[in-house]
């Protein structure tokens, strides 16, 4: 399985528009290669460069999205994927573009092929999300970008 962005480029720079700095709209994405027994999709857009000071564990949730249909191949700029929206770390549903609090952050994207549909409520977190998971993913793909604020 294949995920790409005509925004950006694996490990390179995600525009500001996407970002706290612009207007905190997602990115564009591709997917390609879904294996043919996947029954959904996952998606969960993390951050693993939070200051400790911050988050003891290092890890801020940007988005995650479960039970997407399988077929989906294509989420338009600033839109939500069809399924259901899980809570990051800033309580809220939905997209929440990088905006790192001191230097570059590295935000990865990962797209889950699951062989089920998963039994979790709407505003699942994403431990919750993963301990579903667990010996359903079938296939994953990730894209890295990277996101530094512009200091004044």
């Amino acid at each position: 399985m294949k995920l790409i962005s005509t925004a950006f480029q694996h490990e390179g720079q995600i525009p500001s528009r996407y970002t706290c700095d612009g207007e905190n709209i997602s990115p564009p994405l591709s997917l390609r290669g879904i294996p043919a027994k996947a029954q959904s999709l996952a998606l969960v857009m993390e951050d693993p460069d939070v200051p400790r000071n911050l988050r003891q564990d290092g890890m801020w949730d940007h988005w995650i999205v479960f039970n997407i249909p399988p077929t989906l191949t294509e989420i338009r700029e600033g839109e939500e994927p069809p399924g259901v929206a899980g809570i990051g770390t800033g309580g809220e549903p939905g997209y929440s573009g990088p905006c790192p609090p001191d230097r570059e952050h590295r935000y990865y994207i990962k797209v889950y092929a699951l062989d089920a549909e998963l039994r979790l409520a709407p505003g699942a977190t994403k431990r919750q999300l993963e301990e579903a998971m667990k010996g359903h993913v079938v296939s994953e793909a990730v894209l890295m970008g990277r996101y530094a604020r512009r200091r004044g």
